[in-house]
């Protein structure tokens, strides 16, 4: 993972200022920061480069006996051990965090396993390319950004220093051309001047020179330092896949809770009073009657029961339906009044369509139980290959996801099947929840 640091991550916000950004610029601590990481560069990429080229070619050449293989194994360790340092030295001078590679993970625990699986990463690999690679562009980004701040601050202080220290004496200026016959000198005010306000021109567009060319490092320490989009998506599907298994238990243990406490208590009552009205059929058929009618009050009561249990599961009117339909259900039994408006072309994937539908069921139940609205909305359409759907409603608002909530599980069931769930929730109202699903699963 990258992160960018701002205001409030790793550096302290910053003041406002009357002044614009661009004037400003120059003196900034940020671009002090980002000129320190150019002139760096330079020397830590030329040893780089200088140590990974003869590591290489040693271990390269030596392959030819036994004696290759530690080398270079030794060589990609060290690369690895550069490249944890840029990591760090990116962090400090750019406000760039990066995560370390993936570690090795040898088969056991001796010097061989742990020589080839050395060889083995592509990160350590990634690490050398960068060794390599990157003293040519530090050769270029030093000349060109200590190039541009020299000269932009020598010619915009050139009128104080031509003052203190005149080249010539008696003949006052800086010489920019001269022979035998012909000498140029920039000594008038004018000229003082022009040179001036050409340095300021400069001293103001190096900061963002400088930020263009500490950008291209920020992409080779993501691109070549960071862990592999496989891996992270390897982490990133693993963490999903125990989101779902959680989650699956919790519904199982919802719905075991539901039929025990629920449908299987009032069956168990049913078996009893029945068994009492048939011992009292033929001594008192009258009291009998009324036990079989309450009886079958009780069954009336345990089926709708199934019947909520089993729509709490995957409702029938989505399969047969759609959303529209399904939605429109939801919103009816809502103590607050909802508008439903869904806008799709045609039915996304069936896991997507049920996921989309018990986000909207959790949401409008937290709508009647503790917003205090008198009115909501929900909003279905397609964006691209994402399904959108949002819930609105004009109660007290406070809702937040990062509370433990009913609402950072939803964020969780979402992130698992790659979606997205934005809260926007002021003290006082009104609350909006967002949430952006892919189309097919």
């Amino acid at each position: 993972m990258v992160t960018e640091y701002g205001q409030g991550q790793g550096y302290a916000p910053e003041r406002r200022h009357r002044v614009p950004s661009g004037l400003r610029a120059p003196l900034a601590a940020r671009t002090w920061r980002e000129l320190g990481y150019v002139v760096l560069s330079l020397p830590i990429g030329v040893c780089a480069f200088a140590f990974a080229v003869a590591v290489m070619s040693l271990g390269v050449g030596l392959l030819i006996t036994f004696i290759g293989i530690p080398v270079l194994a030794f060589g990609l360790f060290a690369c690895r051990g550069f490249g944890a340092l840029e990591r760090q030295r990116a962090r400090a001078l750019l406000g760039l965090e990066v995560d370390a590679p993936e570690p090795l993970r040898p088969r056991d625990g001796g010097a061989f396993a742990w020589m080839g699986a050395m060889l083995k990463s592509g990160a350590s690999w990634r690490h050398l390319l960068y060794a390599l690679i990157h003293m040519p562009w530090a050769i270029f980004s030093f000349v060109v950004g200590v190039g541009f701040w020299s000269y932009g601050w020598a010619m915009l202080t050139y009128p104080l220093w031509f003052w203190v220290f005149p080249m010539y004496a008696g003949q006052g200026g800086l010489q920019i051309y001269g022979d035998d016959q012909h000498r140029i000198y920039l000594d008038n005010p004018f000229e003082i001047g022009l040179v001036a306000l050409v340095g300021l021109l400069v001293t103001l567009a190096t900061p963002w020179i400088v930020r263009a060319l500490t950008t291209v490092d920020r992409l080779l320490v993501f691109g070549l330092l960071g862990p592999s989009r496989l891996a992270s998506r390897v982490v990133e599907l693993e963490s999903d896949r125990g989101v779902v298994v959680d989650t699956a238990a919790a519904d199982l243990r919802r719905i075991e809770r539901d039929l025990h406490d629920g449908a299987q208590a009032r069956l168990v009552t049913l078996a009893m009073d029945l068994g009492l009205a048939k011992e009292k059929l033929t001594e008192d058929p009258e009291a009998a009657a009324r036990m079989v009618d309450e009886a079958h009050g009780e069954v009336k009561v345990a089926l709708q029961e199934l019947r909520d249990l089993a729509r709490g599961i995957h409702p029938a009117v989505l399969t047969d339906r759609g959303l529209n339909a399904a939605l429109s259900a939801l919103a009816a039994r809502c103590t607050v009044p909802v508008q439903v408006e869904v806008d799709l072309p045609s039915r996304p994937a069936a896991a997507i369509e049920g996921i989309a539908y018990f986000t909207v069921s959790e949401l409008l139940q937290n709508i009647s139980k503790h917003s205090r609205a008198t009115q909501a909305g929900v909003e279905v359409w397609q964006v691209e290959n994402r399904l959108m759907l949002q819930v609105w409603d004009n109660g007290r608002g406070g809702a937040d996801a990062s509370a433990g909530s009913g609402i950072a599980g939803l964020a969780g069931r979402l992130d698992a099947v790659d979606g997205i769930l934005v809260v926007e929730s002021p003290q006082g109202g009104p609350t909006t929840v967002t949430a952006e699903l892919p189309w097919r699963g």
